[in-house]
Formats: structure tokens, C-alpha cells, sequence
């Protein structure tokens, strides 16, 4: 697969077909990006669980935090992974001893390993590279366009509602 651009169509199929998400370097601190993404997706209807070793057995945002992937009590749909680089292929072989496995591995903005996410394609997993969710979900529903910013989709769709604050869903196209 081209890592280099997603069709909008592979990506609202993820986004749409996810429900479970597990953060993989989730904040406490709410003024990094991984706190706010976790609200957001939240908000969403998304049940996130935070993975962040040094926050195990803490909540953030009212989420219980664990320590590694298989600690989580219930199958993950997607990992995202708000780490360096460095560190996806150590996360990779985690999401591969998961069973079931997830269906997506997204790695988030600044963030891309071509030889983990070819593992974790070979295994069938689906992967996003250098992408944020909370950003494509707001240009996908169209929320993105709510504050001036031109996300480059137009549609007379009616939007499709989904369970969370002011939740729009993802438009397929």
C-alpha cells in the first residue's frame, strides 16, 4: 500500500468501522496532543483506552489506564500510537501477540516505520501512517469546516449521526 496518501474512502472505512481504540502514549497532561485526541475521540462515542506504563491503574479522563496492550480486557478494534518512531516496532510485535488481533494500527502526525507496517500488513492488519484521527474524523464529517478551515470534501450529504456530543459520523464519500 502507498503510505504516501490515503484515499478518503480508506479512511472514513476505518474510521466508520472502528469502536474500540487503544492509545498507545496517552498524556495526564491536558496541553499534549494525546489528551486532547483521547477527549475527542471520546466525545465521538469511541471507547478509548489509555496505555501509558506510567499512568497504569490511573484514570485519564475517566478512562483506566494500562500499562501494555494486553492488559486491556476487551479485543481492540485500533491501536493508535502517539510514540516516536523508535518505538512502533517494539509496539507492532505487541499488537501481533493480541488475539484477536485489531484491524488497524494508525500511527499518528510526525509518525512512520514502512518496515513494522508492512509486518503488521502481512498479518492483515490495516495501517495509517503520519495521519490524526481526531483531524481526519473533523474533515470527514465536515466539523473541520465549522472554524473557516477548508477541508477539501464537499457534499450535500445529510450527515449520518452517531452516539456522542455534537457527533456527525464519517461520510463514506
Amino acid at each position: 500500500m502507498n503510505h504516501d496518501s490515503y484515499d478518503n474512502t480508506y479512511i472514513a472505512g476505518i474510521l466508520n468501522s472502528v469502536r474500540t481504540i487503544a492509545l498507545v502514549g496517552a498524556s495526564a497532561n491536558d496541553v499534549r496532543p494525546s489528551y486532547f485526541v483521547l477527549k475527542y475521540l471520546l466525545a465521538k462515542g469511541f471507547s478509548v483506552f489509555p496505555v501509558n506504563p506510567g499512568q497504569a491503574g490511573k484514570e485519564i479522563l475517566g478512562r483506566m489506564t494500562y500499562a501494555r496492550l494486553a492488559d486491556i480486557p476487551e479485543p481492540i478494534d485500533m491501536v493508535d500510537i502517539f510514540r516516536a518512531a523508535t518505538a512502533v516496532p517494539g509496539i507492532v510485535d505487541e499488537v501481533l501477540r493480541l488475539d484477536p488481533l485489531p484491524k488497524v494500527i494508525w500511527m499518528q502526525l510526525g509518525v512512520r516505520h514502512d518496515e513494522a507496517a508492512a509486518r503488521a500488513e502481512a498479518a492483515g492488519i490495516k495501517v495509517v501512517m503520519n495521519r490524526c484521527p481526531k483531524i481526519e474524523y473533523g474533515k470527514l464529517s465536515g466539523e473541520i469546516g465549522w472554524t473557516g478551515v477548508n477541508s477539501g470534501v464537499l457534499s450535500s450529504k445529510k450527515p449520518l449521526m452517531r452516539q456522542g456530543f455534537q457527533s456527525f459520523g464519517v461520510r463514506q464519500k
